[in-house]
């Protein structure tokens, strides 16, 4: 439990003397902005299922957590309990492209509305675990879906509000089929696809990440774990702490 600070004694409080007008409260727009918390982070996770990039989440919630950030850790589809309701389905339910990409966006809406804009306008960050990028990717690439769609669903469903930067895990989809596999895990309905499936998905991360490499930083996740850590906790230091 946090200790509660310290009580002033009441001599070292300011004394108004009497008929002296009370100080006036912050009223105009930009001072009224700087007592508002600054923004919170947002920081995403991407990769084809298998890549890895689950296990470094928790080093880098970690990283900020020892840095004094508060640090809220979430995932896609999912993240609410409406959003976890369409996860569910959206893994194991077979339906029509479009059903399934306007269901990513529904439980996208949803968890922006409920978690992550609350949490970043109170100044805590996010770190998430799949967001658009992998619909892009999954949906667009790996599936089909017609670009123009999914440009006007990510416009509506979250306008001008992109992660602050996102860590791609790029692996071949032979390798990370292989570690799926050896999990013993039941796979779900996109683990299962074929691998010419992720080959596109793949290759759509890596097309989003050429569009956007200010945002996007692309990880060679085909090395040592610790050898991939060392590099996330640079990336991040370097594009927030310096």
């Amino acid at each position: 439990m946090s200790q509660m600070p310290p009580v002033r004694p009441l001599s070292d409080l300011p004394v108004r003397e009497a008929g002296a007008a009370a100080p006036r409260a912050a009223s105009t727009p930009d001072a009224m902005q700087a007592m508002l918390p600054a923004r919170g982070r947002f920081i995403t996770f991407e990769g084809i299922d298998g890549a890895g990039k689950s296990s470094q989440i928790a080093a880098v919630v970690e990283l900020l957590q020892a840095l004094g950030i508060d640090v809220e850790q979430t995932r896609e589809p999912g993240g609410t309990a409406l959003g976890e309701r369409l996860r569910e389905l959206l893994l194991h339910e077979p339906m029509h492209l479009e059903t399934e990409a306007m269901l990513m966006f529904a439980a996208r809406r949803e968890h922006l509305a409920a978690r992550i804009e609350p949490a970043l306008a109170a100044g805590r960050w996010v770190v998430c675990d799949r967001f658009s990028d992998a619909t892009f990717a999954y949906q667009v690439g790996g599936r089909g879906l017609d670009r123009g769609k999914f440009d006007a669903l990510e416009a509506w469903v979250h306008p001008g509000l992109q992660p602050d930067l996102t860590l791609v895990f790029d692996l071949d989809p032979g390798v990370a089929a292989a570690r799926v596999a050896a999990t013993g895990v039941d796979p779900d309905r996109f683990e299962r696809e074929q691998r010419d499936f992720f080959v596109r998905v793949r290759a759509a991360y890596l097309e989003r990440a050429g569009r956007a490499p200010a945002r996007i930083c692309v990880i060679d996740a085909d090395r040592p774990p610790a050898v991939i850590r060392a590099e996330i906790e640079r990336i991040v230091r370097e594009r927030f702490f310096q």
